[in-house]
Protein backbone atom coordinates (compact mmCIF):
# COMPACT_ATOMS: atom_id res chain seq x y z
CA UNK A 1 0.00 0.00 0.00
CA UNK A 2 1.24 3.46 -0.82
CA UNK A 3 2.53 5.68 1.98
CA UNK A 4 1.35 9.24 2.54
CA UNK A 5 3.90 12.02 2.54
CA UNK A 6 1.92 14.99 3.84
CA UNK A 7 2.64 16.20 7.37
CA UNK A 8 0.02 18.96 7.47
CA UNK A 9 -3.70 19.23 8.06
CA UNK A 10 -5.30 21.36 5.38
CA UNK A 11 -8.08 21.37 2.89
CA UNK A 12 -7.95 18.66 0.26
CA UNK A 13 -6.84 19.75 -3.23
CA UNK A 14 -10.46 19.44 -4.30
CA UNK A 15 -11.48 22.18 -1.86
CA UNK A 16 -12.93 20.21 1.09
CA UNK A 17 -13.57 22.53 4.04
CA UNK A 18 -11.44 21.96 7.14
CA UNK A 19 -14.21 23.40 9.34
CA UNK A 20 -16.82 21.20 10.97
CA UNK A 21 -20.07 20.82 9.03
CA UNK A 22 -23.10 22.69 10.38
CA UNK A 23 -24.82 19.36 10.97
CA UNK A 24 -22.16 18.18 13.47
CA UNK A 25 -23.82 17.08 16.71
CA UNK A 26 -21.69 14.38 18.35
CA UNK A 27 -17.88 14.57 18.17
CA UNK A 28 -16.28 11.18 18.82
CA UNK A 29 -12.62 10.23 19.22
CA UNK A 30 -11.82 6.84 17.68
CA UNK A 31 -8.54 4.94 17.66
CA UNK A 32 -7.37 3.21 14.49
CA UNK A 33 -4.95 0.61 15.72
CA UNK A 34 -3.28 -2.64 14.74
CA UNK A 35 0.16 -4.12 14.23
CA UNK A 36 2.99 -2.69 12.16
CA UNK A 37 2.22 -2.50 8.44
CA UNK A 38 -1.47 -3.44 8.67
CA UNK A 39 -2.83 -0.36 6.83
CA UNK A 40 -3.80 2.14 9.53
CA UNK A 41 -2.32 5.14 7.71
CA UNK A 42 -3.91 4.01 4.46
CA UNK A 43 -7.38 3.66 6.02
CA UNK A 44 -7.29 7.12 7.59
CA UNK A 45 -6.12 8.64 4.33
CA UNK A 46 -8.89 6.88 2.39
CA UNK A 47 -11.78 8.19 4.51
CA UNK A 48 -10.63 11.54 5.89
CA UNK A 49 -12.57 14.55 4.63
CA UNK A 50 -9.61 16.78 5.50
CA UNK A 51 -6.06 16.24 4.43
CA UNK A 52 -4.84 13.83 7.12
CA UNK A 53 -1.90 14.44 9.39
CA UNK A 54 0.78 11.77 9.13
CA UNK A 55 3.94 11.46 11.20
CA UNK A 56 5.80 8.96 9.05
CA UNK A 57 9.52 8.40 8.81
CA UNK A 58 11.54 6.10 6.61
CA UNK A 59 12.56 2.79 8.13
CA UNK A 60 16.22 2.76 9.01
CA UNK A 61 18.71 -0.07 9.41
CA UNK A 62 18.43 0.37 13.17
CA UNK A 63 14.64 -0.01 13.15
CA UNK A 64 14.89 -3.04 10.87
CA UNK A 65 16.61 -4.86 13.74
CA UNK A 66 13.63 -4.34 16.08
CA UNK A 67 10.63 -4.21 13.71
CA UNK A 68 9.35 -7.52 12.39
CA UNK A 69 9.16 -7.06 8.62
CA UNK A 70 7.83 -10.55 7.95
CA UNK A 71 4.95 -10.18 5.52
CA UNK A 72 5.58 -6.45 4.96
CA UNK A 73 8.94 -6.47 3.21
CA UNK A 74 7.84 -3.76 0.78
CA UNK A 75 7.06 -1.28 3.57
CA UNK A 76 9.56 1.60 3.66
CA UNK A 77 8.00 4.01 6.22
CA UNK A 78 6.42 3.81 9.66
CA UNK A 79 4.22 6.02 11.85
CA UNK A 80 6.27 7.37 14.77
CA UNK A 81 3.59 9.37 16.63
CA UNK A 82 0.03 9.50 15.27
CA UNK A 83 -2.05 9.70 12.14
CA UNK A 84 -5.06 11.98 12.32
CA UNK A 85 -8.13 12.41 10.15
CA UNK A 86 -11.81 13.30 10.33
CA UNK A 87 -14.97 11.88 8.81
CA UNK A 88 -18.60 13.03 9.13
CA UNK A 89 -21.22 10.30 9.32
CA UNK A 90 -25.01 10.47 8.93
CA UNK A 91 -26.90 11.73 11.96
CA UNK A 92 -24.45 14.49 12.82
CA UNK A 93 -21.74 12.12 14.09
CA UNK A 94 -18.20 13.31 13.42
CA UNK A 95 -15.34 10.89 14.03
CA UNK A 96 -11.87 12.13 14.89
CA UNK A 97 -9.56 9.32 13.84
CA UNK A 98 -6.29 8.81 15.70
CA UNK A 99 -3.95 6.20 14.24
CA UNK A 100 -1.51 4.62 16.68
CA UNK A 101 1.98 3.22 15.99
CA UNK A 102 1.93 -0.55 15.78
CA UNK A 103 5.33 -1.40 17.26
CA UNK A 104 6.00 -2.42 20.86
CA UNK A 105 8.63 0.31 21.29
CA UNK A 106 5.90 2.97 20.97
CA UNK A 107 3.77 1.45 23.73
CA UNK A 108 4.51 4.41 26.03
CA UNK A 109 2.40 6.59 23.69
CA UNK A 110 -0.65 4.40 24.07
CA UNK A 111 -2.19 5.94 27.19
CA UNK A 112 -1.80 9.48 25.85
CA UNK A 113 -3.29 8.66 22.45
CA UNK A 114 -6.11 6.56 23.91
CA UNK A 115 -7.17 9.20 26.45
CA UNK A 116 -10.74 10.32 25.74
CA UNK A 117 -11.39 7.75 23.00
CA UNK A 118 -14.80 6.06 22.93
CA UNK A 119 -13.75 3.04 20.89
CA UNK A 120 -11.16 1.46 18.63
CA UNK A 121 -11.09 -0.12 15.20
CA UNK A 122 -8.44 -2.84 15.24
CA UNK A 123 -7.03 -3.70 11.81
CA UNK A 124 -5.82 -7.27 11.36
CA UNK A 125 -3.74 -8.89 8.62
CA UNK A 126 -4.96 -12.45 7.98
CA UNK A 127 -1.46 -13.38 6.76
CA UNK A 128 -0.03 -12.79 10.26
CA UNK A 129 -2.86 -12.97 12.78
CA UNK A 130 -0.50 -13.50 15.69
CA UNK A 131 0.95 -10.01 15.11
CA UNK A 132 -2.36 -8.58 16.37
CA UNK A 133 -2.34 -10.20 19.81
CA UNK A 134 -0.33 -7.47 21.56
CA UNK A 135 -2.50 -4.67 20.19
CA UNK A 136 -5.71 -6.49 21.08
CA UNK A 137 -4.32 -6.95 24.57
CA UNK A 138 -3.70 -3.22 24.88
CA UNK A 139 -7.21 -2.38 23.70
CA UNK A 140 -8.79 -4.86 26.09
CA UNK A 141 -6.65 -3.65 29.01
CA UNK A 142 -7.79 -0.10 28.31
CA UNK A 143 -11.43 -1.16 28.50
CA UNK A 144 -12.21 0.38 25.11
CA UNK A 145 -15.05 -1.16 23.10
CA UNK A 146 -13.72 -2.22 19.71
CA UNK A 147 -14.43 -3.78 16.36
CA UNK A 148 -12.04 -5.88 14.28
CA UNK A 149 -11.53 -5.33 10.55
CA UNK A 150 -9.51 -7.73 8.42
CA UNK A 151 -7.70 -5.69 5.78
CA UNK A 152 -7.96 -7.60 2.52
CA UNK A 153 -4.41 -7.85 1.22
CA UNK A 154 -4.26 -9.50 -2.22
CA UNK A 155 -2.24 -12.49 -0.99
CA UNK A 156 -4.20 -13.00 2.23
CA UNK A 157 -5.47 -16.57 2.78
CA UNK A 158 -9.10 -17.06 1.78
CA UNK A 159 -9.81 -20.48 3.29
CA UNK A 160 -10.46 -19.37 6.88
CA UNK A 161 -14.09 -19.25 7.95
CA UNK A 162 -15.39 -16.33 10.06
CA UNK A 163 -15.73 -18.74 12.98
CA UNK A 164 -12.07 -19.78 12.66
CA UNK A 165 -10.91 -16.17 12.50
CA UNK A 166 -12.99 -15.21 15.52
CA UNK A 167 -11.63 -18.18 17.46
CA UNK A 168 -8.03 -17.38 16.44
CA UNK A 169 -8.39 -13.88 17.92
CA UNK A 170 -10.42 -15.11 20.91
CA UNK A 171 -13.11 -12.51 20.26
CA UNK A 172 -16.29 -12.17 22.26
CA UNK A 173 -19.45 -13.07 20.32
CA UNK A 174 -20.62 -9.45 20.49
CA UNK A 175 -17.39 -7.99 19.06
CA UNK A 176 -18.01 -6.90 15.44
CA UNK A 177 -15.72 -8.55 12.91
CA UNK A 178 -15.71 -7.32 9.30
CA UNK A 179 -13.46 -7.25 6.26
CA UNK A 180 -12.39 -4.09 4.51
CA UNK A 181 -10.04 -2.75 1.88
CA UNK A 182 -8.23 0.12 3.62
CA UNK A 183 -7.51 1.71 0.24
CA UNK A 184 -11.21 2.11 -0.56
CA UNK A 185 -13.23 4.95 0.97
CA UNK A 186 -16.57 3.15 1.12
CA UNK A 187 -15.06 -0.05 2.46
CA UNK A 188 -13.16 1.77 5.20
CA UNK A 189 -16.22 3.84 6.09
CA UNK A 190 -18.30 0.66 6.42
CA UNK A 191 -15.78 -0.71 8.92
CA UNK A 192 -16.04 2.48 10.96
CA UNK A 193 -19.84 2.32 10.80
CA UNK A 194 -19.70 -1.21 12.23
CA UNK A 195 -17.75 0.15 15.19
CA UNK A 196 -20.11 3.11 15.67
CA UNK A 197 -23.15 0.83 15.58
CA UNK A 198 -21.47 -1.39 18.18
CA UNK A 199 -20.91 1.63 20.42
CA UNK A 200 -24.54 2.69 20.03
CA UNK A 201 -25.96 -0.81 20.62
CA UNK A 202 -23.79 -1.93 23.53
CA UNK A 203 -22.31 1.20 25.02
CA UNK A 204 -25.00 3.91 24.88
CA UNK A 205 -23.95 7.40 25.96
CA UNK A 206 -24.78 8.49 29.49
CA UNK A 207 -27.69 10.94 29.83
CA UNK A 208 -26.57 14.55 29.67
Amino acid sequence: MASATSNTVDAEPGGADVHLPDTARDLVKILITGPFGVGKTTLIRSVSEIRPLHTEERLSEASARVDDLAGVRDKSTTTVAIDFGRISLPGGIVLYLFGTPGQERFRALWDDIAYGALGALVLVDARRIDASFDVLGLVEESGLPYAVAFNTFPDAPRHHTPEQLRAALDLEPTTPMVTCDARETNSSADALLALVQHLIDHHPPEPR
